[in-house]
């Protein structure tokens, strides 16, 4: 999978900016503020439905402007490793949004769902935030889990939209202090979903761990033999969904929300060197979030066939120079198409290491 052609309008400093990046390495260079970071986050909003700097409406529309718009047109292959003949196709999505509504375009057709969107195009973004992935709240992780599955399992996006459906409407329920005979065809729903959906993330991380394993020892050998631990959002080795349910009912009542499930699910580092999360430097933190996103772009080629687009934000200040070499030469060996952003060619990649370069000025990006 590779961009072709990304555009951007209204979005922070850009009026109106086009880019044709490249297969294979991409970097854009630009001083402090100049917008590098807004050219990632196009891609990043394409793909996930909001900035990794925060929600559209904060800021992410220029000033003065109604709506941002972003257009993407990309190249992916059809097919997996297992069954349709070889080949591309050419895919254009385009989002229109306000920071309040928002529209959406997918292959020349409008999607009445973001999820459609974002489902569509895969994007891995490492950034400054990204350590927040090991060291945030369980919304990060959650979210980890649920982007990779809906690229790579087919069935996941529908179980996942029925189990929100029903947690929406029992959590009015609670709210309006219901009956139990309204609540307990909303548990049954809740519990019908809910079960499969666990599952779905429980094996999935299952399958992340031998590649984060090898990734981490790999980026961050003092952290010792290291493994990812799925926490279900309920006692789920003592009962079902259902069952948890029913016995929180009168406390969920109570305070007029769902408190067991898998939307309380997360999931944990167990670190072979380490007493726990707590005890990471920053450091140490950005490289197994970095480890845990690699794990899931190399699990996304093993399924599909190919990578994801790869988004590195200051990839400098992020990662000393070591790192940086290991990390950017592993991807180049992998053709995945990657997006670096810093003021300058980052110190880990080699000078004879073929890159395609874009700078940011005024407003404007231009190939170099």
């Amino acid at each position: 999978m590779h961009v072709t052609r990304l555009e951007l309008r209204q979005l922070r400093r850009f009026q109106e900016v086009r880019l044709d990046p490249a297969p294979g390495l991409n970097l854009i260079t630009g001083d402090n503020g100049a917008g590098k970071t807004s050219v990632l986050e196009a891609l990043h909003l394409m793909a996930y439905g909001r900035s990794f700097r925060g929600r559209v409406r904060d800021g992410l529309i220029r000033a003065g402007e109604p709506g941002l718009e972003v257009f993407v047109e990309w190249q992916e292959r059809l097919g997996t490793l297992s069954s349709t003949p070889s080949g591309e196709r050419t895919r254009r999505a385009g989002l229109r949004h306000t920071g309040q509504e928002w529209t959406g375009r997918l292959d020349g057709a409008s999607v009445g769902q973001l999820g459609e969107l974002c489902a569509a195009l895969a994007v891995v973004t490492f950034e400054p935030g990204s350590h927040a992935l090991i060291t945030g709240g369980g919304e990060f992780r959650r979210r980890y889990l649920d982007w990779g599955l809906f690229h790579v399992e087919h069935d996941f996006l529908l179980i996942w939209r029925r189990y929100n459906r029903a947690l929406k409407q029992r959590n009015a329920l609670l709210k309006a202090r219901a009956r139990d005979a309204q609540l307990d065809a909303w548990d049954h729903e809740l519990a019908e979903a809910g079960e499969p959906l666990g599952r779905f993330r429980e094996r999935y991380l299952d399958l992340l761990q031998p590649r984060f394993e090898a990734l981490l020892a790999e980026l961050a050998p003092a952290l010792g033999l290291s493994r990812m631990e799925y926490i279900p959002g309920w006692r789920r080795d003592e009962m079902s969904l259902a069952d948890a349910l029913l016995l929180a009912r009168d406390r969920d009542v109570a305070s007029g929300f769902t408190s067991v499930g898998p939307h309380r699910a997360d999931w944990r580092v167990v670190f072979g060197a380490l007493p726990g999360r707590e005890a990471l430097s920053r450091g140490q933190s950005k490289l197994t979030a970095l480890a845990a996103l690699l794990a899931q772009a190399e699990h996304h080629d093993a399924v599909q066939g190919e990578w994801p687009v790869v988004a590195l934000d200051d990839l400098a200040s992020e990662l000393d120079r070591h790192h940086q070499g290991r990390v950017l030469a592993r991807l180049q060996a992998s053709g995945a198409q990657v997006f670096i952003t810093g003021t300058e060619r980052p110190p880990g990649l080699s000078m004879d290491t073929p890159i395609h370069m874009f700078h940011v000025e005024q407003g404007a990006v231009v190939r170099r």
